[in-house]
């Protein structure tokens, strides 16, 4: 013998309680301006020693990965700290400093090679030396390079 099934209730969507799928958890807060800024600095500095190595090694400058070192910038303050107006900024800022400490990484990485000493001695004993090779290397690219990754920076920030 075969038992039935009490007929549904009518409603197609009511659920048993003690069947009913938990509530989701709550979104985390990203209103946090200091995480973003927090985020966006390390990521400067991630990006440079990335954008500085690679150019040393090769011996020569990506000038478009500038765009990305400006866009990671952006984009990790954003992510961390939300959608506060300051943050786009603050973003663009930073990812010129990158750039530019990318540029004299990659200086000292060359020089270090070649005069068979390390990285850290040029940047600390020959800081001098690094900065007068990058101002008479500096060319009209090298202004264009920073406009885009302070541009790809803003806008990472504002997208994410």
């Amino acid at each position: 013998m075969s038992e039935s099934m009490p007929p549904p209730s009518g409603n197609p969507f009511a659920t048993d309680a003690a069947t009913a799928a938990p509530a989701p958890a709550p979104a985390p807060a990203r209103d946090n301006v200091a995480l973003g800024l927090v985020a966006a600095v390390v990521a400067a500095l991630v990006a440079a020693g990335a954008y500085g190595g690679i150019a040393g090694a090769i011996d020569r400058e990506i000038g478009y990965a500038a765009i990305g070192v400006g866009f990671l910038v952006g984009f990790a303050a954003a992510k961390a700290g939300g959608r506060n107006p300051v943050l786009p900024v603050v973003s663009a800022v930073l990812s010129i400093g990158a750039v530019y400490a990318g540029q004299l990484l990659a200086i000292a990485i060359i020089f270090g090679k070649e005069l068979k000493i390390s990285v850290t001695e040029v940047l600390f004993d020959d800081f001098g030396m690094v900065t007068e090779v990058w101002g008479l290397a500096m060319g009209f690219m090298d202004i264009v390079f920073f406009a885009l990754a302070a541009f790809a920076a803003f806008g990472g920030a504002k997208k994410a």
